[in-house]
């Protein structure tokens, strides 16, 4: 099985290019400009998961827990 790996210190633009369906899942939890034409190919190269979760007041630990439920590895 291929395990689906988060690395936290990746920028969303890679980790979105790696796992497309991680702009679902963002965008579910409260990330709603990811989904902006030009949001992630600009904001989000440099953007990662921590520092959005920070800007827009959304708590880490629940991130990390939606991306685990989904059957990923998380990597900090």
């Amino acid at each position: 099985m291929n395990t689906k790996i988060i690395d936290l210190n990746k920028s969303v633009f890679e980790l979105c290019k790696e796992h497309p369906e991680v702009t679902t899942i963002l965008a579910d939890l409260g990330f709603k400009d990811i989904t902006k034409p030009g949001m992630l190919a600009t904001a989000g190269r440099f953007m990662t998961i921590p520092k959005g979760a920070t800007m827009k007041k959304i708590n880490l630990n629940e991130i990390k827990q939606t991306f685990i439920n989904a059957g990923y590895e998380i990597r900090d």
